[in-house]
């Protein structure tokens, strides 16, 4: 079998069925469909069982909840195919991206992952757009440096929803990092990236959905350090100093994801011990005063940038 699509379920009921649906509804048949429900206390699970009924190929696993790389993992364990793709049960595919993908794995058989663009959709404003991915301009296909590619725009040129893995790479990483509620899927990523080649499909054929309701997508929240990637990249302490691209990532990570952290009473010790391994060198004059303005200042500042940015975007998405 081609490939096997784990759709992790938590809560996720007004979503779940175009999900599924944007996955039987694949120009490319070569599949199965594995759906872990992770505990939902909603109706989640009772509406992928009706959409899978009497589709032999897709299967409903139930587990306590325990996480989303619980689940995929979970998920991958149970599984067949010799490729792995990953579809949230908020998010969904253009109807030829198992296709497009068994055609990029053909053109370059050699990655160890593969990934597309994507779409960023907030339908409730009717508004979208793909995302900027840092790679040449006129780039349509390839091998490309994901630790590059992603710091020039901080788009992120792979993600849960559109990449597909080999088998053995996947089991070779050990899968996702459990306890991680942010990120873990870029702590995958990254590991894969540095050791394998990374092929990349510019054409936008997943859609990342915005529009998912506040409380089941964690916005605002601030995860404790040992459940947040940004606190866990010890393992390339190594790669940081003999890799000037990877350390450049890191850093925009650090600085793009640590402000609010930086300003909270709670974490500011533990965010400022995670700063000091930026090369401030290489941050633009922007970043280094997000953080090196006085402190009051910093905060006024943020406070009013979140209030621009969402008055921006009722009006622009």
């Amino acid at each position: 079998m081609r490939f096997s699509v784990i759709i992790p379920l938590y809560n996720k009921a007004p979503y779940v069925a175009k999900a599924i649906q944007s996955v039987l509804s694949q120009t490319f048949t070569e599949y199965e469909v594995v759906i872990v429900d992770d505990g939902s206390v909603d109706d989640s699970a009772v509406i992928a069982s009706d959409i899978i009924e009497g589709h032999s190929n897709c299967c409903l696993l139930r587990q306590e909840n325990a996480g989303v790389s619980v689940a995929r993992n979970h998920g991958v364990e149970k599984s067949q195919g010799d490729y792995l793709c990953f579809l949230d049960a908020d998010d969904w595919w253009d109807t030829n991206f198992l296709e497009e993908m068994s055609h990029l794995i053909e053109d370059f058989p050699d990655a160890g992952i593969y990934g597309t663009n994507y779409t960023i959709v907030n339908e409730t404003k009717h508004k979208t757009r793909v995302a900027k991915i840092g790679v040449e301009e006129g780039f349509v296909k390839g091998y490309v440096n994901y630790c590059r590619a992603y710091a020039n725009t901080m788009y992120m040129p792979l993600t849960s929803i559109s990449v597909a893995i080999p088998r053995p790479v996947f089991e070779e990483m050990a899968g996702f990092p459990k306890g991680i509620k942010l990120g873990e899927d870029f702590l995958l990523w990254i590991r894969i990236a540095l050791k394998h080649n990374v092929a990349f499909l510019n054409r936008p054929l997943a859609y990342y959905n915005q529009d998912v309701d506040a409380t089941n997508r964690g916005v605002g929240k601030l995860y404790k350090p040992q459940e947040h990637m940004l606190w866990n990249l010890g393992f390339l302490s190594e790669e940081e100093k003999t890799n000037p691209d990877c350390k450049q990532l890191l850093d925009n990570l650090r600085t793009y994801g640590l402000l609010p952290y930086y300003l909270s009473k709670q974490y500011h010790e533990d965010a400022q011990k995670e700063l000091d391994k930026v090369d401030w060198n290489l941050q633009s004059k922007e970043m280094k005063d997000q953080y090196h303005l006085p402190f009051w200042w910093i905060k006024v500042k943020n406070k009013a940038v979140e209030i621009g940015s969402r008055i921006k975007n009722k009006q622009f998405f």
